[in-house]
């Protein structure tokens, strides 16, 4: 069977339960979940891999699920959704309790993952190498908080889900990995491929200072919240020496203020990303806002401890296999435009990912509104849950037919790197 009539089968395929596919990804939108917190998520993919036939399916990451669709002797692709919500507490589908909402679109990812699934079930046998399936835990970088303490605790080595897989192991058997993401209030409908994302280092900052009463006998006091203010506009201070093409955001919050209106606030907490283009940049910025942090505890008395936390790495595209996926664009969807190379100044941990094996994550219309606010809206349900299924089939159909010709050029030319290097890197980072 030649290969278009490969593609033909899977796309009929994933029309034949677009229905499915669209209730599964509405279904998660209504139930959203904060990373590592997934399980009703990861039960009802699960559930859905079962459907299908699939037995070989393993928890991962706490919440995380890897299924089997074929084992192979290789190239081993994995094609992933991302479980987790974010948290945006006023959107209209948030979680009343947890302020959960599915504001950025991963819930379109798993349906967008089954839906691939449904495709590639029908042509399998027809394919060399290996296909798997991943639900990915906790891409979203919150609750640092809590993260920490889970970490602190022996339950996750990495705040980040996919770091924690990649400890895990879950993908030492895989060459090449893909997903979709959403991209929204786009200019036309379209597809962006090859776009690089910056990475970033984590903060989580605790200023200690020394109570008083606020009213009585303030000059007893040491303001730690005067401290955590200063620090913060510190880091303002130093925006200007930021590089315009290094793409530096810091963006702290205080998580903590103080315990009493009436007292000195004595314990406060800060959490804070520094992000950058380029691990060389994030260094640099990172050394400025510590030295912001440093100072203005410094200044007023207080004593400050800074926990560095690894974030993300900065993701490269493969640029061969966002070239199938291209092709496959403009076959399957002729009418959408394909855009290349634009940038995103946010960060995702397939950034990670990336360090290790060629992967890409092209990102798709049919979304609108601000990510991450409650304005995120699904608009197009063909563009945002099916059409990315079938590209996605398209593309591993294109890397394993022909005795995967085109998977085994791509394993060639970009071999992975050894996991060891990926950890070594994120020690020398945090040093």
């Amino acid at each position: 069977m030649d290969v278009l009539e490969l593609k033909r089968r899977a796309c009929a395929a994933i029309d034949a339960y677009a229905d499915t596919a669209i209730a599964f990804g509405e279904d998660i939108l209504a139930h959203p979940e904060l990373g590592y917190k997934e399980f009703r998520t990861s039960q009802q993919l699960r559930k859905a891999f079962e459907k299908l036939g699939m037995t070989d399916i393993d928890t991962c990451g706490i919440t995380g699920l890897k299924a089997w669709l074929k084992k192979g002797d290789g190239p081993n692709v994995a094609v992933i959704g991302e479980l987790d919500a974010v948290i945006s507490s006023q959107h209209p589908m948030a979680d009343p309790k947890t302020g959960a909402a599915h504001a950025c679109g991963h819930n379109a990812q798993l349906a967008a993952l089954l839906g691939a699934a449904y495709g590639l079930s029908a042509v399998k046998d027809s394919l060399s190498g290996g296909i798997c399936l991943i639900g990915a835990p906790a891409e979203e970088f919150v609750e640092i908080g809590w993260r920490f303490q889970q970490k602190m605790d022996g339950k996750i080595a990495y705040l980040g889900g996919k770091q924690q897989l990649i400890y895990e192991g879950v993908f030492d058997d895989v060459d090449m990995a893909m997903m979709m993401h959403s991209e929204t209030d786009a200019p036309c409908d379209r597809i962006v491929v090859n776009g690089p994302a910056g990475g970033f280092i984590g903060k989580e900052v605790t200023f200690l200072g020394k109570e008083a009463h606020a009213g009585g006998a303030p000059w007893d006091g040491v303001n730690a919240l005067n401290a955590a203010s200063l620090a913060i506009m510190g880091i303002h201070a130093n925006r200007e020496t930021f590089r315009d093409e290094d793409r530096v955001r810091v963006h702290p919050i205080l998580t903590k203020g103080g315990d009493l209106v009436n007292t000195v606030p004595a314990d406060v907490r800060m959490e804070s990303y520094v992000r950058a283009a380029s691990i060389h940049a994030m260094q640099s910025a990172n050394e400025k806002v510590n030295r912001s942090i440093a100072g203005a505890a410094h200044m007023v008395g207080a004593k400050v401890t800074i926990w560095e936390i690894p974030g993300y790495l900065p993701m490269e595209q493969n640029r061969k296999m966002s070239c199938v996926l291209e092709e496959n664009a403009k076959q399957i969807a002729p009418g959408l435009s394909v855009e290349h190379g634009h940038v995103f100044c946010g960060s995702t941990d397939m950034g990670d990912l990336s360090y290790l094996l060629p992967v890409i994550q092209p990102t798709i219309t049919g979304f609108s509104g601000a990510a991450h606010s409650k304005d995120f809206r699904i608009t197009d349900k063909n563009l945002a849950y099916i059409l990315p299924a079938k590209l996605m089939a398209a593309t591993v159909i294109d890397l394993l037919a022909e005795d995967a010709r085109q998977g085994k050029e791509i394993m060639q030319a970009f071999p992975r790197k050894d996991k060891a290097s990926y950890f070594a890197l994120w020690n020398d980072l945090l040093k």
